[in-house]
């Protein structure tokens, strides 16, 4: 996704958590606010990230057992299981191996070990309250469904002090706005040089997915269907505006299965998406002035 917006704005650019941000405000941050927002992000990524070996899911995917609860552990995995419900088990939190077997794993080899479902009763192995995050067996815990929207809600949260009414955070397709309505492109998965429609974004967040980012090998890519540990190949892309980006990363998940757009709909989030033979849907009420 692109901001098409031509106001003039000082934009930080940086890498981090394997994609790159860009934080849009009117004037520089100072140096403080570089810092906090720094900060929020290696946190997350020391508690969440599967691709350290030191971080806390790590940790619990080789030893298992309880660990004090990550801050954001309660909002994601209550997510998770709405997720989840929705899906008839097709997203679930303990699809980590399952990824790591078709090749996105902690070294990103991208060598396809052959499909593996994740464990079907993940509820039943994982448990979670504001105090502790707990396994009753090693397993692999991924919140990519839903991760990176948390995160940006988060560091949106960090640069309140300095840029409470106006400011973009986009990490990698995945941004919220807040203040100036930005009119952003929905690209088109089969061709990143066009794109399928616009949509203004206005004190929301918007996060998209694709199957065409994060793709290697015969077909492989980063959204798997849980129970099968196969990729999905009827949705190409999606797109969901919501109040928060850990909402609106949670149902551009959702919508590659069915379930998602119920799921969309109760949650009160706005949607498009695109099948893969080329067709386009979207939500009632969607506001996206789309192309096709």
């Amino acid at each position: 996704m692109t901001s098409v917006s031509a106001d003039a704005r000082s934009v930080w650019r940086f890498g981090a958590i394997g994609t790159v941000w860009a934080i849009e405000t009117p004037h520089a941050l100072p140096a403080l606010a570089r810092d906090r927002v720094e900060g929020v992000i290696a946190s997350f990524d020391a508690a969440w990230s599967r691709f350290r070996p030191d971080s806390v899911v790590s940790r619990l995917s080789r030893e298992g057992g309880a660990v004090p609860a990550p801050p954001d552990a309660t909002a994601m995995l209550d997510a998770y299981a709405e997720l989840s419900s929705a899906t008839e088990g097709a997203v679930n939190p303990l699809v980590g191996e399952a990824l790591a077997k078709r090749g996105y794993d902690a070294e990103y080899s991208f060598t396809d070990r052959g499909a593996m479902p994740a464990p079907a009763a993940w509820r039943d192995l994982v448990t979670w309250s504001p105090e502790a995050l707990a396994l009753s067996e090693p397993a692999l815990l991924d919140v990519g469904a839903l991760g990176k929207g948390r995160l940006v809600d988060l560091v949106v949260q960090a640069l309140a002090p300095w840029a409470p009414a106006d400011l973009v955070v986009d990490a990698g397709g995945d941004l919220a706005v807040r203040g100036a309505t930005q009119r952003i492109g929905l690209e088109h998965p089969f061709d990143a040089r066009r794109a399928i429609g616009v949509v203004e974004v206005t004190d929301a967040a918007l996060c998209a997915s694709a199957t065409n980012r994060r793709a290697w090998g015969e077909g492989l890519h980063h959204v798997l269907d849980a129970r099968t540990g196969v990729p999905v190949r009827t949705i190409a892309a999606t797109w969901a505006i919501a109040p928060t980006a850990m909402r609106a990363d949670a149902i551009a998940t959702a919508l590659f299965f069915d379930g998602g757009p119920r799921l969309a709909h109760e949650w009160g989030v706005e949607w498009v998406r695109m099948t893969t033979d080329g067709r386009v849907e979207w939500s009632p009420g969607s506001k996206a002035e789309l192309f096709t």
